[in-house]
């Protein structure tokens, strides 16, 4: 029974931070080792999750995603066109982290780091909030090669666990022009190919540490990470109407201290 109450706890931490600024792999970490649930077979159950998460982003943008089967003259970012530009996103941080994950997983995946990089990473969205400028992207159709190439290099920021891949998209679309909600609407889409990816990597290198008997605690964790996700993902592009990105810094900085201290 303790192993279904895990998967349920951590496929809310994971649907409810994987798009938020607020790092999921950072929480994660944190959560795993309040719940002594730490070790190879459960970074495999992590990712199995982050694709419940994975498919809420599919599922709700679904218009956007069957839009890059085929070129539709309306909307700029569709076909091979949209295509392109996650390709380009998808670039940067999916040859860094080709060549570094097992470095990052061996020394940055723990508690400390994860502060550290909670830390940071809400002073950088302080900074970025005081200093935005009027924004020249204002949907998913403007988005142009050099802000989706740009939008990649910023997400390199991410193979630090605890920075947030979120985080990292979402500063780097604005300092690069694009508003709030565009630019968090396009984190969610690029995060798609780049964590499909990652996870298939991890799914392949470690499938053979899952048996039968862990199929049942997986299905509730990814299930329970989808309809979390869901719900996060709504609610957040609702709230970046009405606020900026300031409350999620001050949680930042809240809860870095005490992972620190505690």
């Amino acid at each position: 029974m303790q192993e279904y109450i895990t998967a349920f706890i951590l496929g809310i931490v994971e649907g409810l931070t994987e798009f938020l600024p607020v790092s999921s792999t950072g929480h994660l970490i944190i959560t795993g080792e309040l719940l002594n649930f730490t070790g190879p077979k459960a970074e495999m159950f992590e990712v199995v999750i982050q694709l419940g998460a994975i498919l809420a982003v599919v599922v709700l943008y679904k218009d956007r995603f069957m839009g890059l089967l085929s070129y539709d003259p309306k909307r700029t970012f569709s076909g091979i066109y949209g295509i392109y530009l996650l390709v380009l996103t998808s670039i940067p941080a999916s040859i860094l982290g080709l060549f570094t994950s097992d470095l990052i997983k061996k020394h940055l995946f723990n508690s400390t780091t994860v502060a550290w990089a909670l830390g940071i990473g809400a002073l950088a969205i302080l900074l970025v909030e005081s200093f935005s400028r009027h924004p020249r992207f204002n949907s998913l159709d403007q988005i142009t090669p050099v802000l989706a190439l740009g939008i990649g290099l910023f997400q390199c920021l991410a193979l630090w666990p605890g920075f947030s891949r979120s985080a990292a998209t979402i500063m780097g679309g604005m300092i690069l022009g694009a508003n709030r909600r565009c630019a968090a609407e396009y984190s969610f889409i690029a995060a798609v190919p780049i964590m499909c990816a990652a996870t298939s990597y991890d799914l392949i290198k470690g499938w053979s540490l899952l048996n039968p008997k862990d199929f049942a605690v997986l299905a509730v964790g990814f299930i329970i990470s989808f309809i979390t996700a869901w719900i996060a993902v709504k609610g957040f592009i609702r709230l970046l109407t009405k606020i900026t990105l300031r409350p999620f810094a001050i949680y930042r900085l809240i809860i870095a201290p005490l992972i620190l201290f505690f």
